[in-house]
């Protein structure tokens, strides 16, 4: 007899059969009985240690009702479950074709059971001609008809849970693939919800500029200051409107090497400025008064760098 479930198989049905209800073991048995039509059934050796070791594994956990173990199936079982759905459905295919090499081996025997039997009846009816050996022909005929009319109804039966367990697998694919179409989509959900929490973040990284750059209880005249105190492409930063050095201008981004190219150098300064800026947002984080400078800040800042980009006439 061929092997009804592939090695670990086993394992995988008996949490699908939790999933659907808590089961004690016995109960187990039957179903699986019931699902192959009788065809086959698994000892208590078989299905209790396997049992045993799920819940070992934390898949399974059972609770005492009336003296059984009454066995049901952990968030970790029901994971595993559902990460092998495919898995899944190959094994109801593999019942199916289970089911039907029981069933042809049932048939083969009940085929030459009938033949034994009628190559038997025939040597008894050859060997005498009385009316006790014909009573025992008709016995047999009897006996034959029944066989067959059984074997027939193992084999309607077979056809059954062939078609159902067909059905079934069907259907577990397209859950399997309903299951994985759910996760693309929480997935891009999750991720278009992260860009737009970054999106929230990056408006409020600018609201610690004035403490990194021109100084935290600087209003905006002080960005203007700074703007005005920004240096052309190869010059030195000019004073601040008050005539001054501007000692922040002056050191910040001082490390910042020059490439010979401008453009390049301005990407860099801006990059050093974005992340000066988020650096401090992150550490001391940010209220809503701190934004609405921080905005004031920028605006200043925008406007004089823009001013000082221009061509002059």
């Amino acid at each position: 007899m061929p092997p009804v479930f592939a090695h670990g198989r086993l394992r995988l049905y008996l949490l699908k059969l939790l999933d659907e209800a808590p089961r004690h073991g016995y109960e187990v048995i039957r179903l699986l009985e019931e699902r192959f039509q009788g065809l086959y059934a698994p000892s208590a050796g078989t299905v209790y240690p396997r049992l045993a070791k799920l819940e070992a594994e934390g898949l399974v956990t059972h609770a005492t009702e009336g003296g059984r173990k009454v066995y049901s199936i952990t968030d970790a079982g029901r994971a595993e479950l559902a990460g092998r759905g495919g898995e899944l459905a190959d094994l109801e295919l593999e019942i199916r074709e289970s089911v039907s090499e029981l069933a042809a081996e049932i048939r083969d025997d009940v085929r030459g059971a009938a033949g034994a039997l009628r190559r038997e009846m025939l040597a008894e009816a050859s060997a005498t001609q009385t009316r006790v050996e014909d009573e025992s022909w008709k016995a047999a005929k009897e006996e034959m008809r029944r066989a067959r009319h059984e074997w027939k109804e193992q084999a309607r039966r077979a056809k059954d849970e062939s078609r159902r367990a067909r059905e079934e697998a069907q259907q577990a694919r397209r859950q399997a693939k309903e299951a994985q179409e759910r996760a693309r989509e929480e997935v891009s959900r999750l991720a278009a919800q992260l860009q737009e929490q970054l999106a929230k973040s990056g408006g409020m990284l600018g609201s610690l500029a004035g403490s990194w750059l021109g100084g935290g209880s600087a209003g905006a005249g002080g960005w203007g200051g700074a703007a005005a105190g920004a240096a052309g492409p190869g010059e030195a930063p000019r004073a601040a409107a008050g005539g001054a050095p501007a000692p922040e201008a002056a050191d910040w981004a001082a490390d910042v090497p020059r490439t010979g190219d401008p453009v390049r150098d301005l990407d860099r300064l801006l990059d050093r400025f974005r992340d000066g800026v988020r650096d401090a947002a992150r550490d001391h984080g940010v209220t809503a008064a701190q934004l609405e400078e921080a905005h004031a800040h920028l605006a200043a800042a925008a406007a004089g760098i823009a001013a000082a980009l221009k061509p002059s006439r």
